[in-house]
């Protein structure tokens, strides 16, 4: 992308996503994951997107993260076209910070090289990179563990490593995929208090995709999907247990 690899320079009152009639198809039609959603998350929203496997959920995720095109309808990034940015990579990079529930930490890499990952493609000296790094480790609470190999972490910490290296280049917007679900309940309410801290304190967009009705509750807004559509948009305190998931 020439000039500025990130939309981010769209108006400041524009909502960050919005979706129209947004559908997403596979298999020539043959499944349909999204059925025509809309929606619009604002400058730093807390949004969990809660639903059963097959919903349609990660599908939407992957598509705020440029990772896959809708069959139909629009999708918008501050005002921007998300199928038509010339370079989605640079949009990615630039713009959208990634967790998912199984890490994708290399494991010959230290939690410190971990963290750094998103910035190899940057023009940030070693020296810098390392800097960030470590600032990032310790502001998830791993200030002594700089050195050590994912197979020597326990699972809340490779996660706490993933959440640090999902921060790396200062991302606008923070994408989820059911981050706590490898995670033991005590481990899980760590790592949500911290996503929530990180979202609050540097008035970030969260969108978290959950299966889980008390990770949803914490959100500050619940979409919930069934069957590739929107059922439920409002406050999680008025999620029902009995509503469809």
């Amino acid at each position: 992308m020439s000039g500025d690899p990130s939309p981010r320079s769209a108006s400041p009152a524009a909502s960050v996503f919005e979706a129209v009639g947004l559908k997403k198809e596979f298999d020539a039609g043959q499944v349909q994951a999204l059925r025509g959603v809309d929606f619009r998350v604002a400058q730093g929203e807390f949004v969990a997107v809660i639903g059963p496997s097959g919903c349609g959920k990660t599908t939407l995720l992957q598509m705020l993260g440029a990772l896959d095109r809708p069959s139909a309808g629009s999708l918008s990034y501050r005002g921007k076209s998300l199928p038509d940015l010339p370079d989605p990579a640079a949009y990615r990079a630039h713009e959208i910070g990634f967790i998912f529930q199984a890490f994708h930490l290399l494991p010959t890499f230290t939690a410190e090289e971990n963290v750094q990952i998103p910035m190899f493609e940057s023009d940030r000296p070693f020296g810098e990179r390392r800097e960030r790094a470590r600032e990032l480790l310790k502001a998830v609470g791993l200030e002594k563990r700089f050195h050590h190999f994912p197979a020597k972490l326990s699972g809340g910490e490779r996660q706490r490593v993933a959440i640090a290296r999902s921060l790396a280049n200062g991302p606008s917007v923070l994408l989820a995929d059911e981050p706590t679900g490898n995670l033991d309940s005590e481990n899980a309410g760590t790592i949500l208090e911290l996503l929530a801290r990180v979202q609050r304190e540097q008035n970030m967009t969260l969108i978290l995709v959950t299966h889980d009705m008390t990770v949803a509750r914490r959100a500050s807004r619940a979409i919930q999907m069934k069957d590739g559509r929107i059922v439920f948009d409002g406050d999680p305190a008025n999620l029902s247990l009995s509503s469809p998931t």
